[in-house]
């Protein structure tokens, strides 16, 4: 159905996506379905509904709940692909890591990748009927993976890992869900063992008459620069237009915010990018370093394709505002 919102690093020398692919049920006429990973059979389900049912809520084409229970239209998994030049790549023929827990019956999402301490750590979101959690995940080959375990509970995603330590402390941001109070913002959490996080603390939120006034989130792990940790978000308006932007956060106390986008750097442009599942969308969470002050940044748009743009780190530390 869809490869979009990829993972990147460098690795033996080529570029490696994670990629997100969703496949999705076909439905009889007039039903809509769901593929649910079923535990017991060790198989996926099919799920189906009469669109006419008056116990469906189908609003969004991304999931619909039936009798105020949520499914997804879609169950993703993950694949590497890699590239010598940025532009063509080899796709692997069957998925590194599939859903095979409790917690990822509705599909994993959205991996990050941190090259940390010699291994590539990998958090991604898994989504089941008990609410959306975030797994670490490891490895050394992107052959074999260890999953670690949840890292942060329902619901939780948008985690970026940092690439190192700081004060002697393993560091990350990530995004809590807000039900009674607040909006969906950038928090940050520091562990001795990259399992159990504390010291949480807020970095971010929406603002409110611009861009990213409804919610925002992390996107790949933070850069260090001499400057401080340059910060790459994604925010949305009222009218769900994803869009990406910057923060520069102090390289002591990360959760210090010292320059902010006050508009976007990217946007949703290009045919693609406005027209697609979800139109006005563009979603980061893939970066990869080339050396000499050049990134490449990989990208989701519309939650139906992968996309590429190459940028200049000086550009970008420019944009931002003090």
């Amino acid at each position: 159905m869809c490869v979009f919102n990829p993972a990147a690093t460098l690795f033996q020398g080529k570029r490696l996506l994670l990629i997100r692919v969703a496949e999705k049920a076909i439905a009889e006429r007039g039903c809509i379905a769901s593929p649910v990973l079923d535990l017991e059979a060790g198989e996926v389900r099919i799920h189906q509904f009469r669109l006419d049912d008056p116990k469906l809520n189908y609003t969004d084409p991304r999931f619909f709940t039936y009798k105020h229970q949520i499914y997804l239209t879609s169950l993703s998994h993950f694949r590497v692909a890699t590239s010598e030049d940025g532009q063509h790549f080899s796709i692997g023929a069957e998925p590194v890591l599939y859903p095979e827990t409790a917690y990822e019956t509705y599909g994993i999402e959205d991996a990050r990748i941190t090259q940390l301490e010699g291994r590539y750590y990998i958090n991604y979101s898994a989504v089941s009927e008990r609410g959306v959690v975030t797994v670490l995940a490891e490895t050394a080959d992107f052959k074999s993976f260890q999953r670690r375990g949840i890292i942060f509970a329902p619901d939780n995603k948008d985690c970026a890992l940092f690439p190192e330590k700081i004060n002697g402390r393993y560091q990350v941001l990530h995004r809590p869900a807000v039900v009674h109070a607040g909006q969906a913002s950038i928090w940050t959490a520091s562990s001795e063992n990259l399992l159990d996080w504390g010291h949480h603390r807020f970095v971010a939120g929406p603002r409110s008459a611009h861009w990213d006034c409804e919610r925002i989130g992390a996107g790949s792990p933070p850069i260090k620069t001499s400057q401080g940790w340059l910060t790459f978000y994604h925010g949305c308006n009222h009218q769900s237009r994803y869009c990406l932007g910057l923060l520069l956060l102090d390289l002591e106390k990360p959760w210090q915010v010292i320059r902010r986008s006050r508009q976007p750097f990217f946007s949703p442009e290009a045919s693609y990018e406005c027209e697609g599942f979800m139109p006005e969308v563009v979603f980061h969470n893939g970066t990869i370093d080339l050396g000499q002050g050049q990134l490449e940044i990989y990208y989701g748009a519309t939650d139906r394709v992968t996309c590429a743009a190459r940028v200049s780190l000086d550009d970008l530390l420019a944009s931002l505002e003090s």
